[in-house]
C-alpha cells in the first residue's frame, strides 16, 4: 500500500494511539507509516475477544460442574492456552493438562500453586477458585 491509503479509522481498541505499519513512499521505498487503526482489523479483534470470553464462560460452566479445575478457567481469562501456560509455568504440556483434573488440581503443592499463580500473574488465592 502506498503511504497515502494507510488507514486512519481511529479504533478505539488502540486508545488513541497510532500503529506503525509499512507503506511505500513517492519513490517506491517501504517506509514506517503511522496508522490510527483499520476498520476490518477492529472488527476481526472484536470476533476474537468475544470468542475467548466464549470459551472462558464454558470453562467456567465445565468448573462449576467438576469437570475440571479453576487452573483451566483462569488459563482462559488471561488469554492464554495450554502451550502457552506451560512455557510460562516451565512444565510439560502434559503435566498441565493433567492439572485441569480437578483430583489432582486439589492435591498440588503450595510450590506448585505459586508457579501458576506467577505464571497467570494473579494471587494463589484468586488461582484456587472462581471469582
Amino acid at each position: 500500500m502506498r503511504i497515502d491509503e494507510v488507514p486512519q479509522d481511529d479504533n478505539p481498541s488502540l486508545g488513541g494511539y497510532r500503529r506503525a505499519v509499512y507503506a511505500r513512499d513517492a519513490d517506491g521505498r517501504m517506509v514506517l507509516a503511522a496508522s490510527t487503526g483499520w476498520e476490518v482489523e477492529e472488527i476481526t479483534n472484536q470476533d476474537a475477544v468475544e470468542q475467548l470470553n466464549a470459551l472462558a464462560n464454558e470453562t467456567r460452566t465445565r468448573v462449576e460442574a467438576g469437570l475440571t479445575s479453576p487452573l483451566e478457567y483462569w488459563m482462559h481469562v488471561r488469554r492464554m492456552d495450554l502451550t502457552l501456560l506451560a512455557q510460562n509455568a516451565g512444565l510439560w504440556r502434559w503435566r498441565v493438562r493433567r492439572h485441569f483434573k480437578p483430583q489432582r488440581f486439589a492435591a498440588l503443592s503450595p510450590a506448585m500453586l505459586e508457579r501458576y499463580a506467577s505464571a497467570l500473574n494473579i494471587p494463589v488465592a484468586q488461582l484456587v477458585r472462581l471469582p
